[in-house]
């Protein structure tokens, strides 16, 4: 009941953030990033291949490539961000940084309180579950406990869906390591990092075969607050020319292996 309150509270707080708007920004923010000299850009930090800490304490991955790439383009530095998922909409709001990219599903809900770029990649659902799981299919999970990630869209799927039992977490190491516990007997995410864990880490994880579920791909933008054109069109530009001149694709291969625009 309490993560549903919270969930709730995250999409109340959207909206109302969304209402109080236009008064959040009275000049366009192109020229208030070129003038500090740097571009924050926001992650979860918690989103193997797309952000994580790696062994120097660093966060790094894919969206942070993608945005010090920008940053670059916008002639300034990249500076990445890492906050709590369920409160990243808030934080960009609030001015604690210029943009969030963080692998974020663009929804008409996210669309009333943010600007979106892009999109630079598309996504689909996908249902994990243990190797050794017997679990087959999404009937088998009724009355099961699935694990998501708190904020996602993937959570707002599986609490209107129904017929399991939910637990929210920070990211996909979390999952990880509730799924492999037993703590939890199926978890819902994105499946291109999942896949990417799979390959590199030896995750020991199955994906269902499910035709049946609303996880057709999906696009993922970047955020930025609203009222900035000028910055929506110099990013925008950015990303095209990095899709154009082959920056975008070598990025890709880096982290994920694959052109996954």
């Amino acid at each position: 009941m309490l993560k549903a309150i919270l969930s709730c509270a995250l999409a109340a707080g959207i909206a109302i953030a969304a209402a109080a708007l236009p008064s959040v920004a009275a000049a366009d923010e192109l020229e208030t990033v070129k003038a500090a000299g740097e571009f924050k850009f926001a992650n979860s930090g918690a989103y193997p291949p797309f952000s994580f800490v790696d062994d120097t304490n660093q966060v790094v991955g894919f969206d942070v490539d993608i945005g010090n790439e920008i940053a670059k383009r916008l002639g300034v530095k990249g500076v990445a961000v890492s906050t709590a998922w369920d409160g990243i909409i808030a934080g960009l709001l609030a001015g604690k940084y210029d943009s969030i990219i963080g692998s974020m599903t663009i929804t008409a809900e996210r669309e009333k309180a943010v600007d979106f770029v892009g999109p630079y990649y598309r996504s689909g659902r996908g249902i994990f579950v243990a190797t050794d799981s017997a679990v087959k299919s999404l009937d088998d999970l009724k009355d099961k406990t699935i694990g998501v990630t708190l904020g996602e869209t993937h959570e707002k799927w599986a609490r209107e869906r129904g017929g399991w039992e939910i637990r929210t977490y920070k990211g996909l190491p979390e999952l990880f390591l509730e799924l492999k516990s037993g703590r939890v007997d199926a978890i819902v995410v994105d499946s291109i990092p999942v896949m990417v864990a799979m390959k590199d880490n030896g995750e020991k994880v199955r994906k269902l075969e499910t035709s049946d579920i609303d996880g057709g791909a999906v696009n993922i933008g970047i955020a930025i607050r609203k009222g900035n054109p000028d910055l929506k069109a110099a990013m925008q530009k950015a990303l095209d020319e990095m899709m154009a001149d082959g920056t975008y694709e070598a990025i890709s291969m880096k982290w994920i292996g694959a052109d996954i625009r």
